[in-house]
């Protein structure tokens, strides 16, 4: 296992701001969607720069989302193609549209969970995914399943989050809502999202899935919600979903929860942007 680290960023406003079809100001079902595309966008450059896609590369892409890493592998697979399957059909969706829109005739969406989908064996170059893969209820058996639809030795490129205490989105988010309410929140990207914070045990479900050379890359950027602590809010409302959670509370106690909230944001807000201290692992490695 070999463990290195890339470049430290201090939190500033992402080098270019989502286009109006990135952030979904497209129609109501989009704006219903989280953007994690901006959110991510410093770590996408990252992420972009190690996968490396190379011209006649056949891509796919674990949990996709929308589709921003898949349309980005289509473009530089010019002699090639990229294949995005995630279980989100709105997420779906909103992806086609705008590979549509880009004029991207390279690339193919497909609503599927990787951990038990069919792939054709042996039919891709090149895996990413960025954020994806620490959701896997048996993470061995998924990645045994993508293995088997990576030529041999083809490349696995991950982005995952490191430990939760070292991303600040996931502990000062939840502190500040669980601190108002009687009941716990859920980790502001599900329970799972540190399941490959830990390299040992990352290398260890890597390599029983079929997997060699495997490597760290430590990542360290904010994560960004908005240009202002209002948008902010709106975000991180939406990507927790706590409006649900409001509803069963008492009004005096949900309004509490909010302004305990809007006031971590507050204290976030650059001028620039709102963001929080974050690091992730870029994983990279081979097909046995």
């Amino acid at each position: 296992m070999t463990v290195t680290s890339d470049q430290q960023g201090a939190p500033r406003r992402p080098s270019s701001e989502p286009t109006a079809g990135e952030r979904g100001e497209r129609g109501t079902r989009d704006t219903e969607l989280f953007d994690y595309d901006a959110e991510l966008r410093r770590y996408n450059e990252h992420f972009r720069a190690a996968a490396r896609v190379g011209s006649r590369d056949r891509v796919l892409d674990v949990g996709c989302g929308t589709g921003q890493t898949t349309r980005e592998a289509a473009r530089a697979a010019v002699g090639g193609s990229a294949l995005g399957v995630d279980l989100s059909a709105p997420m779906l969706e909103r992806a086609r549209r705008l590979s549509d829109d880009q004029g991207l005739s390279n690339v193919v969406y497909q609503q599927a969970d990787a951990q038990v989908h069919r792939f054709a064996p042996m039919d891709f170059d090149l895996c990413i995914s960025r954020f994806g893969t620490m959701f896997f209820a048996d993470p061995v058996a998924a990645f045994t399943n993508v293995a088997r639809a990576l030529r041999p030795a083809a490349r696995l490129v991950l982005l995952v989050w490191q430990d939760r205490e070292r991303n600040e989105w996931a502990s000062a988010i939840r502190r500040s809502l669980a601190a108002a309410t009687a009941t716990p929140t859920p980790p502001a990207s599900g329970p799972n999202a540190f399941s490959l914070a830990d390299p040992a045990t990352t290398e260890g479900i890597l390599t029983a899935a079929g997997f060699t050379d495997v490597s760290f890359t430590d990542v360290h950027e904010p994560v960004y919600y908005g240009p202002d602590t209002a948008t902010a809010l709106d975000n991180v409302l939406r990507l927790l979903k706590f409006e649900a959670l409001l509803t069963h509370l008492a009004p005096t106690t949900a309004e509490q929860a909010r302004t305990r909230l809007r006031t971590t944001l507050a204290t976030h807000d650059t001028g620039s942007g709102v963001y929080f201290d974050a690091r992730a692992w870029i994983v990279t490695a081979r097909r046995h």
